[in-house]
Formats: C-alpha cells, sequence, structure tokens
C-alpha cells in the first residue's frame, strides 16, 4: 500500500468517525444518555476529523449554540490546511523509501 492511499484511508476514517461520533453524541442528548465529551469531539477534529465533525455538527444541529465548536472547529480545519500546504511547499526533501 503506497503513502498516499494509506493517508487517504486514514483521512477518510477519522473524518467519518467525527461525524459519527457528532450523530451518536446528538442521540445520547436526546435520550438524555451517557454522553461523549467535548473533549473527544475535538480530539477527532484535531487529529484530522474536522470535515467530518463540522458536517456532522450542522447535518444533526448540534453543538451549534456553543461558540468553541462554531468558531473553534472551523479554525482547528483552517489550521490544518496551512500545515498542509506548509509542508507541501517546504523546500525539505522529505524521502520515504
Amino acid at each position: 500500500m503506497d503513502v498516499i492511499t494509506l493517508l487517504l484511508t486514514y483521512f477518510t476514517a477519522v473524518n467519518l468517525a467525527g461525524l459519527f461520533l457528532m450523530g451518536l453524541d446528538k442521540y445520547r442528548a436526546k435520550k438524555h444518555l451517557w454522553r461523549i465529551p467535548e473533549s473527544t469531539l475535538f480530539i477527532v477534529a484535531v487529529i484530522g476529523g474536522s470535515i467530518g465533525s463540522i458536517i456532522g455538527m450542522y447535518a444533526f444541529r448540534h453543538k451549534t449554540r456553543h461558540w468553541y465548536f462554531v468558531y473553534g472547529l472551523p479554525a482547528i480545519l483552517i489550521l490544518q490546511i496551512v500545515i498542509f500546504f506548509a509542508i507541501l511547499h517546504s523546500p525539505v526533501q522529505i524521502q520515504i523509501m
């Protein structure tokens, strides 16, 4: 398996996890069950699931009243995009076997 396929698989999985966790937490909130900690939702976004988390936030209308989610998740995504392009245009050459 090449690096690109591995990275695409990882980011697909973590974004689906972010989407799923937002939906699950919304379901649990409606049923008054044990909730997923907000720190867990943010960790999933930070490790690459920010797009899925943002989509889940608005698709399930969950955490949209919390300013730290409304502004925090897009800020994480912007930071990830900036880091991606900084690495992409870095003068340092990275060789993978």
